[in-house]
Parts: structure tokens; C-alpha cells; sequence
């Protein structure tokens, strides 16, 4: 038990040298690939954020892993980034990227064939659609579930239709 607080000033200074480096290579990285390192856009930029924090603790408190190594891998990972960013604009690329955004409810109906596919409850729904301010299923337009996993409520009291531009990347079935 002892142990877990045991440690020398020279793997302080290491932890604390790998951490400053890192985190500067992380900020310089980012600023020559664009804020999109970080989004939520699809699952790719997810697992992106996810990587980075594990490269970033692997880098900082694994003893079998340097400073060039760690800068190498991150390198690596934002390069990979970039390039499926810009890859993205090919439809095959895109295909295999990102997910689909899923209609979940169209007006009052809900859509509970979308709901099984998409893996969300009815409660789950309920609490999205009082988190949009909905209190009248009647002013509900759609109810998507997008490619990031968040769930957007397009709701009003005017009539006019929804503009299809809005739908047109959403998957109905």
C-alpha cells in the first residue's frame, strides 16, 4: 500500500517534462489541423478525442513510452485526422466514416422501428423532447438522431413546412 506514494524527484520532473511537451505539441497539432480535431461531428472525430487522451496519459506516465514516441504517435493520429477530414468528400470515404443520421419521430408518430435500430428508449426520447422545450407533440416537426449520437428536436407553433435542404442526409426507412 506504501507503494501508491512512493515515487523519485527524477520520474517527477519526467512526468512533469513528457506532460509540457505533449500538451504544446498538442496545442501546435491542433492549430495546424483545424478545430475539427476535437468535434463531435461523427464517431470518427469521437474516437479521434479518445486517442489523443490516451496518447496524451500513455506518453506522460508510462515509463516504457518517450516523449518521441508519444509526439510520433499524436503526429500520426492528427495526420490520419486531417486526412480522413479531407477524404470525407468522397462519397465511398464518407460511406465508410460516418454514420447516418436516423429519424426517430415524423410529427407526432414515432418512428419505433428507428428507435430499436438506434438503441434509444422512449424515456430517453421523453427527456430529449423536454430538454428542446416541447410541450405539445402537435409542434413537433421531426426528431433526428445524429451522426454523433445527440438527438435534435425541430419543433414550432407556425405551420410552415420544414425545409427539405434540413433532411436531406437523414435516413427514413
Amino acid at each position: 500500500m506504501e507503494d501508491l506514494f512512493k515515487t523519485t524527484w527524477n520520474t517527477v520532473a519526467t512526468i512533469l517534462l513528457s506532460s509540457v511537451g505533449i500538451y504544446a505539441a498538442v496545442i501546435i497539432l491542433t492549430r495546424i489541423s483545424g478545430k475539427r480535431s476535437f468535434s463531435k461531428m461523427s464517431s470518427f472525430d469521437h474516437a479521434m478525442t479518445i486517442a489523443v487522451g490516451s496518447i496524451i496519459a500513455t506518453t506522460t506516465l508510462s515509463a516504457s513510452v518517450n516523449i518521441a514516441e508519444g509526439l510520433v504517435a499524436l503526429s500520426a493520429v492528427y495526420l490520419l485526422q486531417m486526412t480522413i477530414a479531407f477524404g470525407r468528400r468522397y462519397t465511398m470515404v464518407h460511406r465508410i466514416v460516418d454514420n447516418t443520421p436516423l429519424l426517430l419521430m415524423e410529427g407526432e408518430r414515432i418512428l419505433t422501428e428507428n428507435m430499436l435500430k438506434a438503441r434509444v428508449s422512449t424515456a430517453d426520447l421523453r427527456s430529449k423532447l423536454r430538454e428542446a422545450n416541447v410541450c405539445q407533440l402537435s409542434h413537433i416537426k421531426v426528431v433526428v438522431f445524429e451522426t454523433t449520437g445527440d438527438i435534435s428536436v425541430l419543433h414550432t407553433t407556425d405551420l410552415a413546412p420544414l425545409h427539405p435542404w434540413l433532411m436531406e442526409d437523414v435516413l427514413r426507412q
